[in-house]
């Protein structure tokens, strides 16, 4: 599934066709998505110009005069600009066509994303509201991430990955982090001590940052808006790499579920 790192790498590569451009057309050739497509969207934006591109959580957000689109790549949905009408293929669900004749053409094979509409302020919208901060603000630092963990004895890997804690800090990232903090992901998450807190929450950052510098990961159906793949999970220090020496100490790195997720650990580096 398509992380934080993913859609930001996304949302720059769609950025300089979308920003101050204005709205053709909204093309729709599949409207059951993870939610139906409002019916009137076409005619809501058509004609309109874009006065921003954000990203919150896993969220893009077209933001013009009337209100916000807000896109959601699900399971296995991507982005892709296209500079000519070249036809459709299966899972190409709807074009978002540019005054330009520049495309934003959305295929998902799995129908798991969504494209929705926020009249007014969109961080109100009932899915964005009551998400926590972004992990690359000022937001999310050890105060936060304290308050956070010592209201819960879940596994830490389960909390950091909760979009109520701490947005974005997906599957792969959550592996990663907690790897590079020297935590342990079965640990519980109350028993964390001060210097371990400002260790993840560097480790998180850190993390995200090379994730979305590298792209996103080699997820298998992930790729940019020009079609490429991401190459952070090349450098991964755990995530799918069960039996295999770890990079610092050597010790076979484990493979382990929590909460129905694959985990992956060092026995050594973490504790």
């Amino acid at each position: 599934m398509p992380e934080l790192p993913e859609v930001e790498t996304t949302r720059r590569g769609v950025a300089p066709y979308l920003e101050l451009a204005t709205v053709r057309e909204l093309v729709i050739r599949e409207s059951r998505l993870r939610w139906p497509i409002p019916a009137d969207l076409p005619a809501r934006i058509a004609g309109q110009p874009i006065r921003n591109l954000r990203r919150r959580a896993k969220y893009l957000l077209i933001g013009f005069d009337t209100g916000t689109l807000i896109i959601h790549l699900g399971m296995s949905g991507s982005l892709r600009v296209l500079t000519e009408a070249f036809p459709p293929e299966k899972h190409d669900h709807f074009d978002l066509v540019l005054a330009s004749g520049v495309r934003l053409r959305y295929r998902d094979p799995r129908r798991f994303g969504a494209l929705l509409w926020a009249d007014g302020d969109a961080s109100e919208h009932p899915l964005i509201a009551a998400l926590g901060p972004e992990p690359l603000s000022d937001a999310f630092d050890a105060g936060h991430l304290a308050a956070a963990l010592q209201r819960t004895r879940r596994a830490v890997k389960l909390a950091i990955m909760d979009n109520h804690v701490v947005v974005g800090v997906g599957n792969i990232y959550a592996s990663e982090s907690l790897f590079r903090s020297g935590v342990h992901p079965e640990r519980a998450a109350a028993t964390l001590n001060p210097e371990e807190i400002d260790r993840l929450v560097a480790a998180i950052k850190a993390t995200l940052t090379e994730a979305i510098s590298a792209g996103g990961s080699t997820l298998r159906d992930f790729v940019d808006s020009e079609g490429k793949p991401g190459y952070f999970q090349l450098n991964a220090f755990v995530y799918g790499r069960n039996d295999t020496p770890c990079r610092v100490c050597g010790t076979l790195i484990r493979q382990i579920r929590i909460g129905q997720r694959t985990s992956y650990y060092c026995p050594h580096c973490q504790r």
